[in-house]
Protein backbone atom coordinates (compact mmCIF):
# COMPACT_ATOMS: atom_id res chain seq x y z
CA UNK A 1 0.00 0.00 0.00
CA UNK A 2 1.14 3.53 -0.67
CA UNK A 3 0.23 5.93 2.13
CA UNK A 4 2.08 9.02 1.23
CA UNK A 5 -0.57 11.88 0.37
CA UNK A 6 -1.27 11.98 -3.48
CA UNK A 7 -3.27 14.36 -5.90
CA UNK A 8 -5.32 13.29 -8.40
CA UNK A 9 -7.45 15.11 -11.31
CA UNK A 10 -11.03 14.75 -11.67
CA UNK A 11 -12.05 16.11 -14.79
CA UNK A 12 -15.38 18.07 -16.46
CA UNK A 13 -16.61 16.43 -19.63
CA UNK A 14 -18.61 17.53 -22.63
CA UNK A 15 -21.40 15.67 -24.87
CA UNK A 16 -20.15 17.12 -28.02
CA UNK A 17 -23.19 15.62 -29.48
CA UNK A 18 -26.21 14.00 -28.10
CA UNK A 19 -29.02 12.13 -29.87
CA UNK A 20 -31.71 9.91 -28.34
CA UNK A 21 -32.69 7.04 -30.95
CA UNK A 22 -35.26 5.10 -29.38
CA UNK A 23 -36.67 4.47 -25.96
CA UNK A 24 -36.75 0.55 -24.60
CA UNK A 25 -39.69 -0.66 -22.75
CA UNK A 26 -38.10 -0.30 -19.66
CA UNK A 27 -38.23 3.83 -20.02
CA UNK A 28 -34.94 4.17 -20.53
CA UNK A 29 -33.52 6.06 -23.43
CA UNK A 30 -31.37 4.65 -26.49
CA UNK A 31 -28.54 7.06 -27.05
CA UNK A 32 -25.90 7.99 -29.44
CA UNK A 33 -23.37 10.50 -27.80
CA UNK A 34 -19.38 11.74 -27.83
CA UNK A 35 -17.66 12.34 -24.69
CA UNK A 36 -14.98 14.72 -24.61
CA UNK A 37 -12.75 15.68 -21.18
CA UNK A 38 -11.73 18.70 -21.04
CA UNK A 39 -8.81 19.70 -19.00
CA UNK A 40 -10.52 21.56 -15.99
CA UNK A 41 -12.36 19.91 -13.08
CA UNK A 42 -11.56 19.23 -8.93
CA UNK A 43 -9.07 17.83 -7.23
CA UNK A 44 -9.01 15.23 -4.64
CA UNK A 45 -6.11 14.72 -2.50
CA UNK A 46 -6.17 11.44 -1.09
CA UNK A 47 -3.68 10.00 1.72
CA UNK A 48 -4.62 5.66 2.36
CA UNK A 49 -4.54 3.90 5.28
CA UNK A 50 -4.65 0.49 7.10
CA UNK A 51 -5.04 1.94 10.73
CA UNK A 52 -8.89 1.13 9.26
CA UNK A 53 -11.15 0.88 6.77
CA UNK A 54 -12.46 3.77 7.62
CA UNK A 55 -13.43 6.51 5.12
CA UNK A 56 -12.88 10.35 5.87
CA UNK A 57 -14.76 13.06 3.28
CA UNK A 58 -13.41 16.66 4.16
CA UNK A 59 -15.06 19.22 3.43
CA UNK A 60 -18.34 18.31 4.27
CA UNK A 61 -20.47 19.00 1.36
CA UNK A 62 -23.61 20.85 2.40
CA UNK A 63 -26.80 18.92 2.57
CA UNK A 64 -25.29 15.70 1.43
CA UNK A 65 -25.21 13.10 3.80
CA UNK A 66 -21.78 10.98 3.80
CA UNK A 67 -23.52 8.03 2.68
CA UNK A 68 -25.08 9.89 -0.40
CA UNK A 69 -21.70 11.06 -1.36
CA UNK A 70 -20.74 9.48 -4.69
CA UNK A 71 -16.77 9.56 -3.37
CA UNK A 72 -18.09 7.89 -0.22
CA UNK A 73 -19.90 5.31 -2.18
CA UNK A 74 -17.11 4.76 -4.52
CA UNK A 75 -14.49 3.81 -2.10
CA UNK A 76 -16.73 1.99 -0.09
CA UNK A 77 -17.78 -0.07 -2.92
CA UNK A 78 -13.99 -0.55 -4.04
CA UNK A 79 -13.83 -2.06 -0.32
CA UNK A 80 -16.37 -3.97 -1.00
CA UNK A 81 -15.46 -5.82 -4.32
CA UNK A 82 -11.94 -6.41 -3.52
CA UNK A 83 -12.43 -7.06 0.03
CA UNK A 84 -9.67 -5.13 1.25
CA UNK A 85 -9.50 -3.63 4.67
CA UNK A 86 -7.59 -0.13 3.87
CA UNK A 87 -9.04 2.98 4.21
CA UNK A 88 -8.55 6.54 2.90
CA UNK A 89 -8.84 10.25 4.08
CA UNK A 90 -9.99 12.15 1.27
CA UNK A 91 -10.23 15.93 0.38
CA UNK A 92 -12.27 17.57 -2.07
CA UNK A 93 -11.43 20.65 -3.93
CA UNK A 94 -14.85 21.49 -5.52
CA UNK A 95 -14.66 23.91 -8.51
CA UNK A 96 -17.08 22.44 -10.77
CA UNK A 97 -21.10 23.24 -10.46
CA UNK A 98 -23.38 20.52 -9.15
CA UNK A 99 -25.90 20.00 -11.79
CA UNK A 100 -24.53 21.34 -14.74
CA UNK A 101 -24.22 18.23 -17.03
CA UNK A 102 -20.37 17.89 -16.74
CA UNK A 103 -20.30 14.67 -14.85
CA UNK A 104 -18.83 16.48 -11.63
CA UNK A 105 -20.12 13.87 -9.20
CA UNK A 106 -19.42 10.96 -11.73
CA UNK A 107 -15.74 12.20 -12.06
CA UNK A 108 -14.90 12.41 -8.26
CA UNK A 109 -16.25 8.54 -8.26
CA UNK A 110 -14.19 7.50 -11.16
CA UNK A 111 -11.07 9.51 -9.58
CA UNK A 112 -11.96 7.66 -6.42
CA UNK A 113 -11.90 4.16 -7.91
CA UNK A 114 -8.62 4.82 -10.30
CA UNK A 115 -6.91 6.37 -7.23
CA UNK A 116 -7.67 4.29 -4.45
CA UNK A 117 -6.98 0.73 -6.96
CA UNK A 118 -3.57 2.10 -7.42
CA UNK A 119 -3.02 3.35 -3.57
CA UNK A 120 -4.15 -0.18 -2.28
CA UNK A 121 -2.37 -1.86 -4.82
CA UNK A 122 -5.35 -3.98 -5.62
CA UNK A 123 -4.10 -4.43 -9.52
CA UNK A 124 -8.19 -4.49 -10.68
CA UNK A 125 -7.97 -3.45 -14.72
CA UNK A 126 -10.20 -0.88 -16.21
CA UNK A 127 -12.82 -3.10 -17.32
CA UNK A 128 -13.12 -3.99 -13.60
CA UNK A 129 -13.64 -0.90 -12.40
CA UNK A 130 -15.80 0.07 -14.51
CA UNK A 131 -18.60 -2.23 -14.11
CA UNK A 132 -18.57 -1.46 -10.19
CA UNK A 133 -18.54 2.59 -11.60
CA UNK A 134 -21.39 1.64 -13.70
CA UNK A 135 -23.19 0.69 -10.36
CA UNK A 136 -22.69 4.33 -9.27
CA UNK A 137 -23.80 6.40 -12.81
CA UNK A 138 -24.05 5.81 -16.09
CA UNK A 139 -21.20 8.37 -16.64
CA UNK A 140 -18.53 6.57 -14.24
CA UNK A 141 -17.14 4.15 -16.85
CA UNK A 142 -16.08 7.02 -19.20
CA UNK A 143 -14.38 8.73 -16.74
CA UNK A 144 -12.80 5.23 -15.66
CA UNK A 145 -12.00 3.97 -19.10
CA UNK A 146 -10.00 7.48 -19.46
CA UNK A 147 -10.36 8.07 -23.31
CA UNK A 148 -12.82 10.09 -24.83
CA UNK A 149 -15.71 7.84 -26.03
CA UNK A 150 -18.73 7.62 -28.65
CA UNK A 151 -21.17 5.97 -26.47
CA UNK A 152 -24.35 3.81 -27.95
CA UNK A 153 -27.12 1.76 -26.10
CA UNK A 154 -28.15 3.71 -22.89
CA UNK A 155 -24.40 4.53 -22.57
CA UNK A 156 -23.04 1.60 -21.63
CA UNK A 157 -21.16 0.83 -25.22
CA UNK A 158 -18.01 3.17 -25.39
CA UNK A 159 -16.30 2.95 -28.54
CA UNK A 160 -12.77 4.98 -28.12
CA UNK A 161 -12.68 8.15 -30.26
CA UNK A 162 -10.93 10.88 -31.17
CA UNK A 163 -12.72 14.35 -32.11
CA UNK A 164 -10.67 17.73 -32.15
CA UNK A 165 -9.55 19.05 -29.00
CA UNK A 166 -11.09 22.61 -29.22
CA UNK A 167 -10.95 25.52 -26.78
CA UNK A 168 -14.39 25.74 -24.47
CA UNK A 169 -15.88 28.91 -23.05
CA UNK A 170 -18.63 26.98 -20.70
CA UNK A 171 -20.84 28.97 -18.60
CA UNK A 172 -23.14 27.97 -16.16
CA UNK A 173 -26.51 29.41 -15.50
CA UNK A 174 -27.60 29.78 -11.99
CA UNK A 175 -30.41 26.71 -12.37
CA UNK A 176 -30.71 23.15 -11.38
CA UNK A 177 -32.20 20.83 -13.80
CA UNK A 178 -33.42 17.57 -13.25
CA UNK A 179 -31.96 15.02 -15.96
CA UNK A 180 -36.06 13.05 -14.77
CA UNK A 181 -37.29 15.86 -16.12
CA UNK A 182 -35.78 16.27 -19.47
CA UNK A 183 -36.00 12.35 -20.11
CA UNK A 184 -39.97 12.53 -19.18
CA UNK A 185 -41.32 15.31 -20.82
CA UNK A 186 -43.74 14.43 -23.46
CA UNK A 187 -42.21 16.69 -26.44
CA UNK A 188 -38.75 15.21 -26.27
CA UNK A 189 -36.88 13.91 -29.54
CA UNK A 190 -36.83 10.24 -29.00
CA UNK A 191 -36.68 9.24 -32.63
CA UNK A 192 -33.31 10.67 -34.14
CA UNK A 193 -31.79 8.17 -36.83
CA UNK A 194 -28.98 6.18 -35.91
CA UNK A 195 -25.93 6.74 -37.47
CA UNK A 196 -22.46 5.78 -37.74
CA UNK A 197 -19.58 7.72 -35.74
CA UNK A 198 -17.98 8.83 -39.46
CA UNK A 199 -21.48 10.48 -40.25
CA UNK A 200 -22.12 12.16 -36.79
CA UNK A 201 -18.24 13.97 -36.79
CA UNK A 202 -19.08 14.86 -40.48
CA UNK A 203 -22.19 16.65 -39.24
CA UNK A 204 -23.44 20.06 -37.81
CA UNK A 205 -23.94 18.93 -33.73
CA UNK A 206 -26.78 18.54 -32.05
CA UNK A 207 -27.87 17.84 -28.40
CA UNK A 208 -31.70 16.63 -28.61
CA UNK A 209 -32.12 17.83 -25.28
CA UNK A 210 -31.47 21.55 -25.81
CA UNK A 211 -35.00 21.94 -27.08
CA UNK A 212 -36.65 21.29 -24.10
CA UNK A 213 -34.16 22.47 -21.41
CA UNK A 214 -34.67 26.28 -23.34
CA UNK A 215 -38.01 25.75 -23.50
CA UNK A 216 -38.47 25.29 -19.88
CA UNK A 217 -36.03 27.15 -18.19
CA UNK A 218 -35.28 30.57 -19.67
CA UNK A 219 -31.90 31.52 -18.43
CA UNK A 220 -30.55 28.70 -20.42
CA UNK A 221 -32.45 30.06 -23.63
CA UNK A 222 -30.70 33.60 -22.56
CA UNK A 223 -27.70 32.35 -22.04
CA UNK A 224 -27.53 29.93 -25.26
CA UNK A 225 -28.90 32.76 -27.48
CA UNK A 226 -25.60 35.24 -26.46
CA UNK A 227 -23.18 32.70 -26.93
CA UNK A 228 -24.64 32.01 -30.33
CA UNK A 229 -23.77 35.47 -31.26
CA UNK A 230 -19.70 34.28 -31.06
CA UNK A 231 -19.70 30.92 -32.24
CA UNK A 232 -21.25 27.32 -32.41
CA UNK A 233 -22.77 26.52 -28.96
CA UNK A 234 -25.01 23.99 -27.22
CA UNK A 235 -26.38 22.08 -24.27
CA UNK A 236 -23.92 19.91 -22.76
CA UNK A 237 -25.68 16.54 -21.25
CA UNK A 238 -29.69 17.08 -19.84
CA UNK A 239 -27.99 19.75 -17.13
CA UNK A 240 -27.84 23.64 -17.01
CA UNK A 241 -23.87 23.77 -18.30
CA UNK A 242 -23.77 25.37 -22.45
CA UNK A 243 -20.53 25.63 -24.04
CA UNK A 244 -19.24 27.71 -26.96
CA UNK A 245 -16.21 26.27 -28.90
CA UNK A 246 -13.75 28.07 -30.49
CA UNK A 247 -10.11 27.04 -32.12
CA UNK A 248 -7.93 29.59 -29.92
CA UNK A 249 -7.47 30.10 -26.42
CA UNK A 250 -7.65 33.95 -27.36
CA UNK A 251 -11.01 33.57 -29.04
CA UNK A 252 -12.32 32.02 -25.68
CA UNK A 253 -10.84 34.48 -23.59
CA UNK A 254 -12.72 37.09 -25.95
CA UNK A 255 -16.04 36.03 -25.57
CA UNK A 256 -15.33 35.76 -21.86
CA UNK A 257 -14.28 38.98 -20.96
CA UNK A 258 -18.11 40.21 -22.69
CA UNK A 259 -19.86 37.83 -19.72
CA UNK A 260 -21.36 39.86 -17.44
CA UNK A 261 -19.29 39.43 -13.63
CA UNK A 262 -22.55 37.53 -12.12
CA UNK A 263 -21.97 34.49 -14.46
CA UNK A 264 -20.56 31.66 -13.48
CA UNK A 265 -17.86 30.30 -16.51
CA UNK A 266 -14.52 28.88 -16.75
CA UNK A 267 -12.69 28.19 -20.21
CA UNK A 268 -11.01 24.84 -21.10
CA UNK A 269 -9.32 22.52 -23.82
CA UNK A 270 -10.76 19.89 -24.54
CA UNK A 271 -8.80 16.34 -24.31
CA UNK A 272 -9.20 13.32 -25.48
CA UNK A 273 -6.66 11.67 -23.03
CA UNK A 274 -8.23 12.06 -19.60
CA UNK A 275 -5.77 14.62 -17.15
CA UNK A 276 -6.60 11.70 -14.57
CA UNK A 277 -4.88 8.90 -16.55
CA UNK A 278 -1.94 11.02 -17.12
CA UNK A 279 -1.52 11.40 -13.37
CA UNK A 280 -2.14 7.85 -12.84
CA UNK A 281 0.88 7.61 -15.62
CA UNK A 282 3.12 9.30 -13.72
CA UNK A 283 2.08 8.06 -10.50
CA UNK A 284 3.71 4.78 -12.09
CA UNK A 285 6.41 6.20 -13.81
CA UNK A 286 7.30 7.66 -10.60
CA UNK A 287 7.09 4.27 -8.30
CA UNK A 288 7.70 1.18 -10.89
CA UNK A 289 7.20 -1.33 -8.61
CA UNK A 290 3.62 -0.52 -7.90
CA UNK A 291 2.46 -1.35 -11.42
Amino acid sequence: MISTQTHWPSPAKLNLFLYITGRRDNGYHELQTLFQFVDFGDELSITAHQRSNQITISPQIPGVATEDNLIWKAATALQQYANTNFGADIELKKVLPMGGGIGGGSSNAATVLVALNYLWQLGLSDDQLAEIGLKLGADVPVFVRGFSAFAEGVGEQLHPATPEEKWYLVVKPQVSIATVDIFTHPELTRNTPKRELATLLEQEYVNDCEKIVRMLYPEVDKQLSWLLQYAPSRLTGTGSCVFAEFSSKNEAESVLAKLPDNVSAFIAKGRNLSPLKETLAEYHSAHPQSN
